[in-house]
């Protein structure tokens, strides 16, 4: 028998560490036969005990690759020229991409036959491995990243009461039959690669930046900080009925988080840009990444049909009773505005899906005042509680221009008194937009990234 190397033919004179990438490459292509007792050049050298080869290669595969491969390899001792040599029968796996355990399924684990050689994959030849083998679906496939964290979800569930372990990650998906991550563990870990990015702008367009934010780590502190962060900025107004004093905030807290659970769990995360969320004096857009699912129109959604695209993960979010088993949110955000002039708009393209929740109060800061009935408070606590508001964002601005601002900056930049500057900034911390740095006279106060 002539031995020569090629696609599908690899030779060794003796185990070495490099077998496990050969083995890895054949599995993750069209297969191939790797040969131990036979020198490059094809000259046979054969091996002194078959078995005790075969064993040694079952346990360097069964320890050292992942997923599973050892039930696509098979031995067998051949003589050739006198002398006994091991060939293993390396077939195409099913669970590719298989990758060396230590490295993780990154470029410098995953390897493919190119040639005569074996060879590290790339990041593209890798996703399409997955997608190959898991199917289209984003949120069940395996993830690149296989060293992930969970403080913020662990901190989440704990809080709704619900368990969160190993056997919960399994029945939630988070995990998959291998004990490998799926890209469902990626969205609600610490590592998640996916952001909201939310910015704050003065009037109705675009010309002018107030304040603009990134949030990134777990879907669920992106969720949590976000609504905090609108909600900061979603100011009360207060009017005069007759005897009737009426509180009413700029957009029904209900319709901003319904809005911002869609935003989150219908987003398409196959696309790597990030959701926008944008607030100007007269309305909140919410766009997500990804148009509606095939086969559904605008009027199937507002009926209350849903066909949710990220199926696992809605199902975390019901589990934390966050959103309800059916199609109920854009119910919630219409009768959210029942009665009112102003109704929101719900925009799509093939790509994006908009969501614009109008500001209730924006007619009274344009000075139309027809449309309601009552009277505006001009001197009572929603003057105070504007002031308090523009310089709290004089304050951010500070900080974030200066890279820090003091008890005594926020004095000398709003004239108050030291028992005022302090309340403010207590406050801004609380809503975790300020964090407090150092004690005592050292104390400054710094922008929350």
């Amino acid at each position: 028998m002539l031995f020569r190397e090629s696609e599908t033919i690899e030779l060794k004179a003796v185990i070495v560490d490099e077998i496990k990438k050969e083995i890895i490459a054949f599995a993750n292509c069209d297969g191939g036969k790797l040969y131990i007792g036979v020198q490059d050049d094809g000259t046979v050298v054969g091996v002194d005990d078959p078995d005790s080869v075969s064993l040694r290669i079952s346990n360097m595969v069964r320890d050292a690759i992942k997923p599973d491969v050892t039930m696509f390899l098979h031995y067998e001792t051949i003589e050739e020229d006198g002398k006994e040599i091991v060939a293993v029968d390396i077939q195409r796996g099913t669970d590719r991409p298989y990758y060396l355990a230590k490295k993780g399924m990154r470029p410098e684990g995953v390897y493919v036959r190119q040639g005569y050689s074996s060879v590290p994959a790339t990041d593209t030849a890798i996703r399409r491995m997955i997608k190959e083998t898991d199917g289209d679906r984003f949120e069940a496939m395996r993830c690149l990243n296989q060293e992930l964290t969970f403080e913020a979800t662990k901190k989440e569930f704990a809080l709704r009461e619900v368990e969160f372990g190993p056997q919960q990650m399994r029945t939630l998906k988070l995990i998959d039959q291998d004990n490998l991550y799926s890209n469902l563990g990626l969205l609600l870990s610490d590592q998640c690669v996916h952001t909201i990015k939310v910015a704050v702008f003065q009037g109705v367009d675009q010309m002018v930046f107030k304040d603009r934010r990134e949030f990134t780590g777990s879907l669920l502190r992106q969720m949590n900080e976000v609504y905090d962060f609108i909600d900061f900025r979603n100011q009360t107004r207060a009017t005069i009925e007759k005897l009737l004093r009426i509180d009413a905030r700029d957009y029904p807290e209900i319709a901003v988080r319904e809005a911002l659970l869609n935003l989150l769990v219908h987003r398409d995360y196959s696309f790597s840009a990030s959701a926008l969320i944008s607030i100007y004096a007269d309305r909140i857009e919410f766009v997500s990444i990804g148009g509606l699912m095939p086969g559904i129109d605008l009027e199937d959604i507002m009926v209350g049909i849903s066909v949710c695209r990220n199926q696992d993960l809605a199902n975390v979010f019901y589990r934390l009773h966050l959103i309800e088993a059916y199609g109920t949110g854009m119910g919630k955000i219409m009768r959210a505005y029942e009665g009112m002039d102003e109704k929101p708009v719900i925009e799509t393209t093939k790509n994006a899906f908009k969501i614009i929740l109008p500001n209730i109060n924006a007619k009274y800061e344009t000075g139309n005042d027809s449309a309601f009935h009552g009277k505006s408070l001009t001197n009572s606590s929603v003057e105070t509680e504007t002031q308090l508001r523009e310089e709290e964002e004089k304050i951010l601005e500070y900080a974030e221009t200066h890279g820090a601002i003091t008890r005594n900056d926020v004095i000398r930049l709003l004239e108050v008194s030291t028992s005022t500057a302090a309340r403010v900034l207590k406050k801004l911390v609380k809503s975790n937009l300020l964090k407090q740095n150092g004690k005592a006279r050292s104390t400054n106060y710094t922008i929350v990234q």
